[in-house]
């Protein structure tokens, strides 16, 4: 019972920056770690970042994002972020806030280890 919702996304030009945010709502204590994926058309849904939620702030990161984007969270607010600098046209995709309920020593990389979904926001990266 936890419910997500992404915003924040829209069409920037190479080499910009955009801020994803998601509202988390419902059962939010039950949530060990919540993530960020993103799917591209034709390919597999693949893992950004991810934060530890509860019990500390453990980060995780993709090669492919690593050193441009930050993902940060506000408790107290329920909401997760996704900061993205020097945007590239590889990133364009849907974005998906997630949480994982299941108590592990690190945050999971795999998306079907997710149990809660938003329904995704759209980046779109120009040349």
């Amino acid at each position: 019972q936890v419910q997500l919702v992404e915003s924040g996304g829209g069409l920037v030009q190479a080499g910009g920056s955009l801020r994803l945010s998601c509202a988390a709502s419902g059962r939010t204590f039950s949530v060990y770690v919540m993530g960020w994926f993103r799917q591209a058309p034709g390919k597999e849904r693949e893992f950004v970042a991810a934060v530890r939620w509860s019990g500390g702030s453990l980060t995780a990161y993709g090669d492919s994002v690593k050193g441009r984007f930050t993902i940060s969270k506000d408790n107290a607010k329920n909401t997760l972020y996704l900061q993205m600098n020097s945007l590239k046209p590889e990133d364009t995709a849907v974005y998906f806030c997630a949480a994982d309920r299941t108590v592990a020593l690190r945050p999971s990389l795999r998306s079907d280890e997710y149990d809660y979904w938003g329904q995704g926001t759209q980046v779109t990266v120009s040349s």
